[in-house]
């Protein structure tokens, strides 16, 4: 058997491409880099969704106002579809699509609700609404649907949303201070 002289042996001079252990290096520092990230990545989540849920009580207490001043003869919709149906002459809803599909729905990781009990004087709505089905006062509630998320709000006829670390809407009155939780700086 003959053996290989240096001659025989060919080196390549100029290798190209990644190693097992480059490839390992690079997954391991892609991986460090995640894990710290990703929990700044959830806080901005949730906070981008507070804000969210925070608006939606305001554009709610603003619609029912404009619903209230324009159509109601100064009595609230008692659901979110109800504000969701233009007055005649005009295509435009007191509130938005996205808040008005159902009575509760859900928005940016929040479930939104509204509600305002019937008052048996009020009379029928220009959008259709009948006769004693307005109230005279309302309150809506947005709560987390993500379990790591807690700050829930709640707004009522006085306009000033609240915050608490619960739901707030079965204690949220139709008119006065909650129960519980605290109000946001306007």
């Amino acid at each position: 058997m003959e053996s290989a002289s240096a001659e025989d042996v060919v080196i390549p001079k100029n290798q190209s491409g990644f190693a097992l252990i480059d490839m390992i290096f690079v997954c391991g520092l892609i991986g460090l880099l995640s894990g710290i990230a990703l929990p700044r990545l959830m806080l901005a989540k949730q906070a981008a969704g507070s804000a969210s849920a925070i608006g939606s009580m305001r554009v709610i207490s603003s619609s029912q106002l404009t619903f209230a001043l324009t159509c109601g003869s100064g009595f609230y919709a008692p659901k979110l579809t109800t504000l969701g149906v233009p007055p005649p002459g005009t295509s435009e809803p007191f509130i938005s699509p996205d808040l008005s599909a159902t009575d509760q729905v859900i928005k940016s990781s929040y479930a939104i609700q509204m509600t305002a009990n019937a008052y048996s004087g009020a009379p029928g709505t220009c959008n259709g609404l009948a006769p004693n089905e307005a109230g005279q006062r309302f309150r809506a509630a947005a709560d987390p649907t993500e379990t790591t998320n807690a700050r829930f709000f709640g707004i009522n006829s006085y306009g000033l949303v609240y915050e608490d670390v619960t739901s707030l809407f079965a204690v949220m009155p139709e008119v006065g201070e909650p129960a519980a939780g605290h109000p946001l700086m306007r």
